[in-house]
């Protein structure tokens, strides 16, 4: 089975993927990470790709393609169970997939949409709490600190990124609807589409998402 999670940042498709990893038995494709990995191990696709990021541009679409037809197909011998984590994220990287998909006769099973509202992904984000000397990640709301805004591991005093502060969060959201909503449609039509209401607690989202999935 092959499957993508759609949803605004902040609706928990990390959270999600990472269940469906450990109950299921799914292997996790992060573009970001085997870009990462490729460049670091000086790859031939890595080297490529390190051009372009060295020169502050966007890795094109078709490296990335080959870096997940090169993961799944080639040193994973055909990898039963995915999730693709952070691709695609337009309709023509969709299309590109579909493509490279059909090369090994083989097609994205769902794609679950992860359903929050803005004010709620809004309230999540901006409560995000960072350690900046062991990087562990706290929530105010749903995973707070013992002590007010100190790590547990280190007792540092958390940090908001400037990711999380509220003007930055609503630009990161307009990206979202107007480069990744397309998707929606996308996959509407092709009937694969699967809706998920999460605005709920994990679990009780896993256990929706489990079933979209008849897993």
């Amino acid at each position: 089975m092959k499957i993508i999670l759609l949803g605004p940042p902040g609706a928990g498709k990390g959270t999600q993927a990472q269940l469906l990893v450990k109950n299921h038995g799914f292997h996790q494709v992060s573009t970001g990470d085997i870009l990462r990995e490729a460049v670091k191990n000086g790859t031939e696709l890595g080297i490529k790709a390190k051009e372009y990021m060295d020169k502050g541009e966007l890795v094109p679409d078709s490296i990335i393609l080959e870096l997940i037809e090169d993961v799944i197909y080639r040193q994973k011998s055909g990898e039963k169970n995915v999730i693709f984590d952070g691709f695609p994220r337009t309709v023509v990287q969709a299309e590109g997939l579909d493509k490279l998909l059909k090369k090994y006769s083989d097609k994205l099973d769902s794609a679950i949409l992860l359903k929050v509202d803005n004010e709620e992904l809004i309230k999540r984000l901006t409560s995000r709490r960072v350690c900046p000397e062991c990087n562990t990640v706290y929530n105010l709301i749903t995973s707070p600190p013992k002590k007010d805004e100190l790590c547990d591991i280190c007792g540092s005093k958390l940090i908001q990124r400037e990711d999380d502060r509220p003007e930055t969060v609503r630009n990161r959201l307009r990206v979202y609807r107007k480069q990744t909503e397309p998707l929606i449609e996308y996959y509407l039509k092709k009937e694969i589409l699967k809706e998920v209401d999460a605005s709920r607690s994990p679990q009780e989202v896993f256990t929706s998402v489990v079933r979209a999935l008849k897993l």
